[in-house]
């Protein structure tokens, strides 16, 4: 940007500062301030972008700058998102549209950025990873949410003295597993990815659940003092997910000798 300064030679002396801008080509000529690009002719512009064609009315004297602010509310892309070319040549956002040539009707091509446009297909892509993960862990835990009543089920039975075949203790657990292996198999982040710990939590504890109803179970006489306590060793995946062993059997605290008695 340069200043010059000019005397009047007529009248009092007068002292006025100019400033220069260069236009697209070299062209050195006084700056436009806002106040002229408004009173400035207003022309139609036609917008094609893809399929679709926009009828822009901008003042004449206008940048493609400008226009792309425009676009932003037609289209919903960002002005650094947009490329615009006229007549096959893409625009600077500093260039006037009078100057190279744009007029009442002109067309304008309008294109999507293509580093912006694959930013946003990723994004995309990365929505659908979620949301996919999301229902994915949604129909485990419905599974999750019958097996648990069947967990009850059991519960109520051992806590009223009913006999219960090891059996139902062995496929409910198998069945509980098979869920955590699904679980395992999800590939989730995000809101997905705290749904998918929840579930793992709560089998975890289901499965806990029924080592003790079957240790119960298979001795429905014993107290609190000489129970067999059973715990299920759990297996640490790369995933977050764990997996259990074969449960381990507490010694009881029940001491058993053999005093033997002679008789003549």
């Amino acid at each position: 940007m340069k200043k010059s300064s000019c005397k009047g030679v007529v009248g009092n002396a007068c002292k006025e500062e100019i400033d220069w801008e260069v236009r697209p080509g070299g062209m050195l000529v006084q700056k436009r301030n806002a106040g002229e690009a408004a009173s400035s002719p207003m022309i139609k512009i036609k917008v094609s972008h893809g399929s679709y064609h926009h009828y822009i009315t901008i003042p004449a004297q206008s940048t493609f700058g400008d226009l792309k602010r425009v676009l932003a509310h037609e289209t919903g892309l960002e002005p650094k998102e947009q490329r615009l070319l006229f007549r096959g040549k893409e625009k600077e956002n500093n260039e006037c549209l009078h100057m190279v040539g744009v007029k009442e009707m002109s067309k304008v091509i309008l294109l999507e950025d293509p580093a912006s446009k694959e930013k946003k297909l990723e994004e995309m892509k990365k929505d659908q990873g979620i949301f996919k993960a999301y229902e994915a862990v949604a129909k485990v835990k419905a599974e999750v949410d019958k097996l648990s009543e069947k967990v009850g089920n059991l519960e109520r039975a051992v806590h009223e003295g009913n006999k219960v075949a090891d059996k139902e203790f062995v496929v409910l657990t198998e069945l509980l597993m098979v869920q955590l292996l699904k679980l395992d198999a999800i590939e989730a982040d995000g809101e997905a990815k705290v749904q998918r710990r929840i579930e793992v939590c709560r089998i975890h504890s289901f499965v806990d659940t029924l080592d003790n109803l079957k240790a119960r179970n298979s001795n429905p006489f014993n107290n609190s003092t000489n129970a067999v306590s059973v715990t299920t060793k759990w297996v640490a995946f790369e995933s977050g997910v764990v997996s259990l062993s074969a449960p381990i059997a507490l010694q009881s605290s029940t001491k058993i000798t053999q005093d033997w008695e002679l008789f003549d």
